[in-house]
């Protein structure tokens, strides 16, 4: 077999949310959605695909100082040079074996850059989606069938060594899941009550606003909650999020914790949880919380200092990495200082992605007594290809809750064109809803989706979708993002 980069297009649709989306120290209320399609040779058989990616402030570098404009312009850059290496790349054995020339041609580039592992290997991501489309539309599998019989070619010791000699069906469930629950965010900025929206920010768009409507709109039974890193205000917060749901939700309701990167030293961290855990108030909410998402600033977070104290920490909550997780070895580097785990997000890499899910049930089998845990989060992406991709390979790796928030600060997939809008609802029906409107809205049930018509697809949405009616991207300005 060989595969091989011929042609990439890359084009962007202009999005705003329905109410602001604050996380960190970044609040989005319009982006920029790019598009990239990759056409491929596989062995000879001419294959198009695609992938998408929202293009949000501050998450890949979380740099204060620095404009949206500057952030873009960033993002662009390394996506773009990353699109040079795939064109210009030679024809390899597998897609694996592409992604990793691509990856590796990418990191010895950046060196010479100020730009952080997080951002470049996005660029990188971008392209490796779209070629693991291509490759399954040209050999007619599914991504779970390729996966499972690795013909996609992933070399589990070109990443860790002490998988060598495996393959991804040895540590993977033997089918991808069907239905997924949905991990509904609680962003900094978002409305607990209705009585909280303020009347001139009052949508009627037929969707819930606070988090007491989504509880009860989707029947929601997981929740992630970010933290602001003020413990008073978190406490209180807390405590109102915990009414709630003891009001609303079914009883086995579960929630995570996302610390934002707040923190720059164990011992803050530390006496912030034993705080809210002595809150009589908040012990039962808190015996629900699964785990505590990057609570450290991604700077330190894998240090050697912090090493030292999360072993002494005895009783500290499972913690897993996110924004840490920039290169091929950081999750083996998080476990090694006392992280529970990191997370999957297909912004960080497909294949990365299966590899540390393959290296944490090695984990796991080496150590049953242990909770490893590969989490699945959500930067704000929407379908019909960013969210849904990511979701499928969720499902493919066993991950039995996502953070899904596309839905709630998008009003679905409205801004798309009439024809795209027809061809989503053809092709997966059970996963998206008619909205009252026309148009296509997460079908959320009992707090979770019917992902089976996703993950059946070659890789996640499945028809042809032409791209290229979108705004090319050097037609496109920042500025049209005020229009």
């Amino acid at each position: 077999m060989t595969v091989s980069i011929q042609h990439i297009d890359l084009n962007v649709l202009n999005m705003k949310t329905r109410m602001p989306f604050r996380y960190g120290i970044a609040s989005l209320e319009s982006v920029p959605h790019l598009f990239l399609r990759v056409t491929a040779d596989v062995s000879g058989k001419t294959a198009t695909g695609v992938t998408a990616e929202g293009l949000p402030p501050k998450w890949f570098t979380k740099n204060p100082d620095t404009s949206f404009a500057e952030d873009l312009d960033e993002m662009l850059a390394v996506i773009q040079q990353a699109v040079s290496f795939g064109l210009n790349a030679p024809p390899a054995a597998s897609p694996f074996d592409l992604w990793l020339g691509v990856h590796e041609q990418q990191e010895a580039w950046a060196a010479g850059t100020d730009y952080p592992p997080l951002l470049w290997g996005f660029g990188v991501s971008m392209v490796e989606r779209a070629l693991i489309d291509a490759f399954c539309r040209a050999t007619g599998d599914s991504f779970e069938a390729a996966l499972r019989a690795n013909t996609l070619g992933i070399r589990l010791e070109a990443l860790h060594s002490e998988l060598s000699g495996k393959v991804p069906a040895e540590f993977l469930p033997e089918r991808a899941n069907r239905t997924m629950t949905i991990r509904h965010t609680v962003g900094l900025a978002d409305p607990l009550t209705d009585s909280d929206v303020p009347p001139e920010e009052r949508l009627s768009d037929g969707l819930p606003q606070s988090l007491e409507a989504s509880v009860q709109f989707y029947g929601l039974t997981h929740l992630k909650i970010k933290l602001s890193g003020d413990t008073s205000a978190d406490i209180d917060r807390l405590q109102r999020i915990a009414q709630i749901m003891e009001a609303h939700a079914p009883a086995n309701y579960a929630h995570t914790l996302d610390g934002n990167e707040f923190y720059t030293e164990v011992g803050p961290f530390q006496r912030f949880w034993e705080t809210i855990q002595a809150e009589p108030t908040l012990r039962s909410f808190l015996g629900r919380a699964l785990f505590v998402e990057q609570p450290l600033h991604r700077d330190v977070a894998l240090g050697e200092s912090v090493q030292a104290d999360l072993r002494q920490w005895d009783e500290r909550p499972p913690l897993i990495i996110d924004e840490s997780d920039g290169e091929l070895n950081s999750l083996a580097a998080a476990l090694a200082c006392g992280y529970a785990g990191g997370s999957h997000k297909n912004c960080k890499g497909v294949f990365r992605g299966i590899v540390n899910a393959c290296l944490l049930a090695h984990y796991r089998q080496r150590d049953p007594s242990q909770a490893f845990i590969l989490s699945s989060e959500d930067l704000c992406s929407v379908g019909p290809v960013a969210m849904i991709q990511d979701l499928t390979v969720a499902a493919n790796l066993g991950i039995a809750h996502a953070e899904r928030n596309g839905h709630h600060y998008f009003a679905g997939l409205s801004m798309y064109p009439q024809p795209v809008q027809a061809q989503v609802l053809a092709s997966h029906g059970s996963f998206y809803r008619r909205h009252e409107e026309g148009y296509p809205a997460l079908d959320v049930r009992h707090g979770r989706v019917d992902v089976s018509s996703i993950v059946d697809a070659p890789f996640g949405y499945g028809f042809e979708l032409d791209t290229t009616q979108f705004t090319p991207l050097d037609e496109w300005d920042v500025a049209s993002l005020d229009d």
